[in-house]
């Protein structure tokens, strides 16, 4: 948790809404670009490694449960649909699941397996503790929490399935160990671009600066 200089932040109570609103805006551009990113690497890895599509399908359909209860979150942060389809992301958060999009394209899938399950011991550890902050710091209803407790709370079948993926399947252990590390450094990225950002999104700081033009503005699809 040390690594992290955004979550001990709100583990005190100490963030204020705006950065929390970021943080949900943010994952409502990660999930379903992660979903997508998942399904293709089931796709991949059919019919050769079955047991590696097992394991990327269970992840497609934890980010659909993930993105139903990620709107609470947002409503409690006082995230607006205006304020939603306005919010251009920040490079930095969005770093992650660009990765992750190309290991879907690139890696073998075994070896994209190694390096996704490498960070997920780190990312249920900050869901649980946020998910904590946000009832005892913040006051929020379990509702509102029910994104973090999600990833919190253990998966005993996306261990299972993972153990299978790499057991079946050759692994360039090498290679696989670079993906995971660069993966656990986009997810470093993420939280401190949050935690050194001014809570507002590119789109919102434009609209703030002085302009000698105006361009018509794409609103984001929400999930």
């Amino acid at each position: 948790m040390t690594d992290n200089p955004l979550v001990p932040v709100i583990a005190r109570g100490e963030a204020d809404l705006g950065t929390l609103a970021a943080l949900a805006l943010e994952q409502s551009r990660v999930i379903p670009a992660d979903r997508l990113a998942f399904l293709h690497l089931a796709q991949r890895a059919m019919p050769d490694a079955p047991e590696s599509a097992a394991f990327f399908t269970f992840l497609a359909e934890g980010e659909v449960l993930a993105g139903e209860r990620l709107g609470a979150f947002a409503a409690a942060c006082g995230v607006t649909e205006a304020r939603s389809a306005a919010y251009e992301p920040l490079p930095g958060c969005q770093g992650y699941p660009a990765y992750v999009a190309w290991l879907a394209l690139n890696a073998a899938p075994a070896e994209a397996v190694f390096a996704l399950t490498a960070n997920f011991a780190a990312w249920g550890g900050y869901c649980a503790t946020i998910a904590e902050a946000l009832r005892t710091r913040y006051g929020f209803k379990d509702e509102a929490c029910a994104f973090f407790d999600f990833f919190a709370e253990p998966s005993p079948e996306l261990d299972r399935l993972a153990r299978a993926a790499l057991d079946a399947a050759p692994l360039d252990e090498s290679r696989a160990h670079s993906y995971a590390l660069l993966l656990q450094s986009y997810e470093e990225q993420f939280w401190s671009t949050l935690s050194g950002s001014t809570h507002q999104g590119r789109g919102e700081l434009r609209d703030r600066a002085p302009s000698t033009r105006t361009r018509p503005r794409t609103a984001t699809p929400t999930e």
